[in-house]
């Protein structure tokens, strides 16, 4: 290794795209010839390069849908040094977190055909999240009738192998998932900060726990009324 090589900090591993490259590591092999490139990782800068409070180095391959994804820290706090409560963790059987979401024009449900299987893009905007980050997933169900989607989220990598129907902006109104690790006793009625598992940015987001299930030994939560911070 050389002298420049060794002057590369850890990237962040959630191969966001925004880059440039499809993964971390791509980018990472780049950056061997030109460190000076580093400005377009979004998540870090030279004054907190490799130094992100709560992120883990580990590959994301949860784009792909083949994995468990990035896994979070265990200080319970986000990418920002906010504390959360619990992990929101991916059914194992769905390819991302599974979102409810409602179209700001819900008409567009019907007008571009949205059906199952249907590969989609968008962003939350607004009260329901405001998230700079546009989503992309696979939708689940689909209800012309109010226009409200039900998708996993799945990463950049599928609207760039594929088409996709692009949404516009959106309104996330509910999260469906497993909790394996909290640092509170979650009732229904609470609100309670929370941290996606795969979120790419890490931060921790709020909602209203409004069912408690289980399946097998492990605890099931939808959360409903989102925002994050």
């Amino acid at each position: 290794m050389n002298a420049k090589e060794k002057t590369i900090p850890e990237l962040p591993g959630l191969n966001c795209g925004s880059c440039g490259f499809k993964t971390c590591d791509e980018f990472a092999e780049f950056l061997k010839e030109d460190p000076s490139a580093l400005k377009k990782c979004i998540h870090l800068n030279r004054e907190n390069a490799g130094k992100m409070p709560g992120q883990n180095r580990n590959p994301c391959q949860g784009c792909t849908g083949g994995s468990s994804g990035c896994v979070p820290n265990t200080g319970w706090n986000d990418s920002l040094g906010r504390e959360f409560d619990f992990v929101l963790e991916t059914f194992p059987e769905d390819p991302g977190p599974r979102e409810t979401i409602k179209l700001h024009n819900p008409s567009l449900t019907k007008e571009l055909d949205i059906k199952v299987g249907d590969l989609i893009i968008g962003r939350p905007l607004g009260m329901s999240c405001g998230c700079p980050i546009t989503h992309c997933g696979v939708v689940m169900k689909v209800d012309q009738k109010t226009g409200v989607l039900v998708w996993c989220v799945t990463g950049p990598l599928g609207p760039r192998q594929r088409d996709y129907i692009d949404i516009g902006y959106y309104s996330a109104e509910a999260y469906d998932g497993i909790v394996l690790r909290s640092q509170k006793e979650l009732k229904i009625g609470m609100r309670c900060y929370f941290l996606p598992h795969r979120c790419m940015l890490q931060w921790r987001h709020s909602g209203l726990v409004n069912f408690l299930g289980k399946r097998g030994d492990q605890m099931t939560v939808r959360v409903e009324g989102l925002w994050i911070g």
